[in-house]
């Protein structure tokens, strides 16, 4: 797209002081034409661009007006980064375009943003895709200073409540990379002394207190690839219920699409109906989203299953028929 060409030259013309029209042509892939009409149209939007004829000649921008582009932020960059997951990027079709636009920004940085920047890529991650009960977005207080933890390498102390209710327990970490998915944070750390990559939800995070002890990041780690991982492990350990089904052939769409339920071997049983082997994560919760369909779907088995959403169809009969006494 234009705009990330446009981009893309005054990144350029601040790393390099001054390019020929055929040196910025043979760094963005277009032809000298198109980096002419694209110099107008940065002087028409008000960008000082400047020509300078003759040998070693070419396109420039004012000292001034090169500092400032050059004082760019580790905030800053760090807030540019995020776009690459916008939702709206990706609605639009515009995640590609982005990241190219994005890559060529830094890589014409000067070397101390440049590195600002990559240490921003290394410690950051956001994952764009949903959890399937998202609440209401959550930072947590301790935010800010496991966030300079992560940024200095400097190891954390923190007061950890987990999951299942249990008091706070002090934790000493050595925290690798924030990651961010549906409002929510964690730090991806390193457990001492057990040395275990684990992932901790900020949230939870009572107390939290940067130490003056720095340490080695593992070479080689890779912040997205640790947290897919994590995410396989925690899918791996929920609770699974399989059941056979009975759906309708009317309702089967809507069936597939269910977010607790993984469809495996179907076959079709004519008559309109489809049996399929399904997970659900717990009998509870099978049960509730069968009867969620009515007559449209039937358990099959197991022989539990059936005699729960039998004895709540029951008792919604129940109940329905005592309010028409």
């Amino acid at each position: 797209m234009r705009a990330d060409r446009l981009l893309a030259v005054l990144a350029l013309l601040q790393a390099h002081g001054k390019l020929s029209s055929k040196e910025i042509a043979e760094k963005l892939e277009v032809s000298e034409r198109t980096i002419h009409r694209d110099m107008q149209a940065l002087s028409v939007a008000g960008i000082p661009v400047y020509a300078d004829r003759g040998n070693g000649g070419g396109w420039s921008l004012p000292e001034g007006y090169r500092s400032r582009l050059t004082g760019m932020t580790a905030g800053e960059i760090s807030s540019l980064l995020f776009l690459q997951a916008s939702d709206v990027v990706r609605d639009l079709g515009l995640a590609g375009s982005t990241r190219s636009a994005m890559n060529k920004l830094l890589s014409a940085l000067s070397p101390a943003a440049r590195r600002d920047a990559e240490i921003a890529r290394e410690r950051l991650h956001v994952d764009g895709a949903g959890w399937r009960d998202a609440g209401p977005r959550e930072a947590g207080a301790s935010l800010a200073v496991v966030q300079e933890a992560v940024w200095a390498s400097r190891k954390l102390r923190a007061m950890y409540r987990s999951s299942d209710g249990e008091a706070a327990k002090e934790r000493l970490l050595r925290p690798l990379g924030l990651v961010v998915k549906s409002g929510i944070w964690y730090v991806m750390a390193i457990a001492e002394p057990d040395d275990e990559v684990r992932t901790y939800r900020v949230s939870r995070m009572e107390e939290a207190r940067m130490t003056d002890e720095s340490f080695e990041r593992p070479e080689g780690f890779d912040l997205a690839a640790a947290w897919e991982a994590s995410l396989v492990r925690f899918r791996d350990r929920l609770p699974r219920y399989d059941a056979t089904v009975l759906v309708a052939a009317s309702a089967w769409s809507r069936f597939g699409r269910e977010r607790f339920v993984t469809v495996g071997r179907q076959a079709d049983r004519g008559g309109g109906w489809i049996e399929a082997e399904a997970e659900f994560n717990t009998l509870d919760s099978a049960v509730g989203v069968l009867l969620g369909y009515g007559r449209l779907a039937k358990a099959l088995a197991p022989p539990e299953l059936r005699a729960r959403v039998a004895e709540e169809a029951r008792a919604v009969a129940e109940a329905y028929a005592e309010d028409a006494e």
